[in-house]
């Protein structure tokens, strides 16, 4: 049976690391007492896939894994048991069943939306209406959004504009924050700092991303489905 789970990530807990990340979950299985599925072989480990890890520091309301198991609780029982066996931090949301023939949550990501706020002690350049006509020059109006992206092995020109989806300032006690939904996935993977960055050298301006505080909303799958919305939960 698969089974998908949902979880925030928040607090101290965003310095750990996805590989941690994901020893503390199989730990949390057995204290759950989750029947989870083990793989055969000499080396047996749980069935277990995440979907677009984290990066480092970054907040998140929209986390998932995928899991098989032998048996299951209810849904309610599971996300229960799972949070008790939680640390401050880390809170299971959602716990359904997928269908038989789904795909893992990893092969099957196509977006991520986010929210970017300055830190309390970073200061913020423009006005929320400043920024919002800039982005308009910079988001809005080209036809195209050419970028070179730069990797440990390589450089690449890529075409952002086709690979953000929303791009948008809004505003929180008279101070602006940023709405961004970017491609994510194997192929194409957009980081919220990368188009940040963009922005903020069309603007003239120095980027620091120290000076910004990233948090996740949601994943999507193809059709801008939400992952947590494509199984059903146990009774």
């Amino acid at each position: 049976m698969k089974i998908r789970i949902k979880f925030k990530k928040f607090g101290v807990m965003k310095f750990i690391g996805h590989l941690d990340i994901m020893r503390y979950f199989q730990n949390a299985m057995r204290r759950a007492d989750i029947d989870i599925a083990y793989s055969e072989g000499f080396s047996p480990h749980q069935i277990m896939s995440f979907a677009a890890p984290l990066g480092v520091g970054i907040t998140s309301d929209g986390e998932y894994l995928d899991i098989e198991v032998n048996s299951t609780k209810s849904s309610a029982d599971a996300v229960r048991a799972l949070n008790e066996a939680m640390v401050e931090g880390v809170q299971v949301v959602s716990y359904i069943r997928l269908p038989d023939q789904a795909k893992t949550a990893m092969s099957i990501v196509a977006a991520a939306d986010y929210h970017v706020f300055y830190k309390e002690n970073y200061k913020v350049p423009l006005s929320t209406e400043e920024f919002r006509m800039k982005l308009k020059e910079f988001y809005e109006e080209p036809a195209e959004i050419l970028i070179t992206k730069k990797t440990k092995k390589s450089e690449k020109i890529m075409d952002l504009k086709q690979l953000v989806y929303d791009f948008r300032i809004k505003e929180e006690n008279g101070k602006p924050y940023f709405y961004i939904k970017v491609c994510t996935g194997s192929t194409d993977n957009v980081k919220p700092e990368l188009v940040l960055e963009a922005f903020y050298q069309s603007l003239g301006l120095e980027f620091t991303e120290n000076a910004f505080q990233i948090h996740r909303l949601d994943v999507y799958a193809a059709g801008d489905l939400s992952l947590g919305e494509m199984g059903e939960e146990i009774e």
